[in-house]
């Protein structure tokens, strides 16, 4: 199996579940940092910052270097840094937006008409969606962290960003800019900051129709594991398989 430079890990479903690491994955990031390669975490949650991540991350043994975490959040924030560096960013979320805009020099503000972005809000009210249809009409660029509809914790499936932002583009008729898997944002940011081929580089997940696919549409090479949202027996039948097929992590040699 080829060896790469940049190896973009899935964060749930792929390193752990919930609060369970999945041991396969620790051993081989394990195995990748001894040879001196340190792994990129991809992750369409937004409501963390980079230094949480990096918390869990170490509550199961793993030690991951700060800049190699690309939440959705970051790289909603990277994008308007790069695209629109000057602009007013109005925003609906919780910290790990925030924060990120902040970190990348935007400016935060309660109203814009020059770029709007939302992340998950687990304090939504209808005063803040009603602001937020506002800024689009105005014409604030309208900006979606990621497309998830639901997300899972112990109580089931829960409203997830991708609903609420549904919402916002029903009410406007403007069609947001998403950033999160299965877009290719995340992984042009690794590639433009830490100045990668994409032959260099490998997207490994769980889920094929956002990790893999996330791959698949930046045009590089994927590894779809057996731990958690896609059975590999539906992903054979996909259209477009990923690059190779694993159990778990322990069988890449």
């Amino acid at each position: 199996m080829k060896t790469y430079k940049a190896y973009c890990l899935d964060l749930d479903g792929t390193v752990y579940r919930g609060t369970e690491p999945i041991v396969e994955t620790v051993h081989f990031i394990e195995r990748l940092q001894i040879n001196g390669i340190e792994p990129f975490y991809v992750t369409n949650n937004a409501s963390q910052t980079p230094d949480q991540v990096m918390e869990k991350l170490k509550g199961f043994g793993i030690n991951p270097k700060r800049s190699h975490i690309m939440t959705s959040a970051m790289a909603a924030a990277k994008f308007i840094a790069l695209h629109y560096p000057h602009a007013a960013v109005s925003m609906i979320g919780e910290r790990g937006l925030r924060d990120a805009l902040l970190e990348n020099g935007l400016d935060v503000v309660t109203s814009s008409n020059e770029v709007f972005v939302m992340g998950i809000d687990r304090d939504i009210s209808y005063a803040k969606l009603a602001q937020a249809c506002l800024d689009v009409r105005n014409g604030a660029v309208f900006i979606s962290t990621n497309s998830d509809r639901a997300f899972p914790n112990e109580r089931g499936l829960m409203p997830g960003n991708g609903a609420f932002t549904a919402l916002v583009q029903a009410s406007t008729g403007v069609d947001p800019i998403y950033i999160g898997k299965p877009q290719g944002h995340m992984l042009n940011m690794i590639q433009l900051e830490h100045n990668f081929s994409k032959e260099e580089m490998v997207m490994i997940g769980d889920n094929y129709d956002t990790d893999i696919l996330a791959g698949i549409e930046f045009g590089i090479d994927t590894v779809h594991v057996n731990t958690g949202v896609t059975p590999t027996d539906e992903v054979r039948l996909k259209k477009i398989p990923p690059t190779i097929l694993l159990e778990n992590l322990l069988e890449w040699v």
